[in-house]
């Protein structure tokens, strides 16, 4: 390296406050000390995934339809948890052919789109998208609407998710109710488990199976959707939960 870019990496800096054991010497003449220009940070400080086995784990504990589906989704699609609580009935189209429904994707997909919700849910990203599902999200959506089915209140909400045991039943369910629920499964199952950490694992298991980045960012909503025909095979390629 030229001395002129060894030079630019670090410059002298004043120690105003001197670290612990640290000897200025009798004049102060250490204090000024040489220190980086650039510092490097953690990209995604504490990233944190589960793998397959440990999402099975947590599906076979729970309890309720409504929550494997939540799971399930979160698993699959990568969704941030704001983005699934704020999932409204008419965005989940599930038939092989959306057209009937005046939508131009192919295959069984969900629509992620922002707005304002009455559970505070939020979809942080800007552009709404529509990522793809397979068959063990459909049958858990499947599932959940017949125990929808059984809760009157909730037959008016157009939000996916209620409020199906604990009252006001039929309510929007919020944020707070699922890192409730996450708690639980991970007390009961032994390990970290949190909302956030299925959207990691989902993203985690794209790229290791090969999918390409632009593809698995526009999944993920770090990106404009143009491809969707490439997150359709994306979703073609993920592994099963055990």
């Amino acid at each position: 390296m030229p001395p002129t870019l060894v030079n630019a990496l670090s410059r002298p800096k004043y120690l105003r406050f001197l670290p612990a054991g640290f000897d200025a010497g009798e004049d102060g003449q250490h204090r000024t000390v040489m220190a980086r220009t650039i510092k490097f940070r953690v990209a995604v400080p504490g990233y944190e995934w589960l793998s397959d086995e440990e999402i099975g784990v947590l599906l076979g504990l729970a309890r309720h339809a409504r929550d494997v589906f939540l799971i399930q989704l979160l698993a699959e699609t990568g969704m941030r948890i704001g983005e699934a609580l704020g999932l409204r009935r008419q965005d989940m189209h599930l038939l092989p052919d959306s057209r009937v429904l005046n939508c131009r994707h192919e295959g069984p997909h969900v629509h992620v789109r922002r707005r304002l919700n009455a559970n505070g849910a939020f979809a942080k990203a800007r552009q709404p998208r529509a990522i793809p599902v397979e068959r063990d999200t459909i049958e858990a959506y499947s599932h959940y609407q017949y125990e929808r089915d059984e809760v009157s209140e909730a037959a008016s909400i157009d939000l996916v998710f209620v409020n199906l045991f604990h009252p006001p039943l039929g309510e929007p369910m919020k944020y707070d109710n699922a890192h409730e629920l996450f708690c639980r499964l991970a007390e009961r199952a032994g390990f970290r488990a949190r909302p956030h950490m299925m959207r990691h694992s989902a993203i985690t298991r794209m790229r290791r199976a090969g999918v390409d980045r632009r593809v698995v960012q526009e999944i993920a909503g770090h990106g404009p959707c143009t491809t969707y025909a490439g997150a359709r095979d994306a979703g073609k390629r993920r592994s099963r939960f055990a």
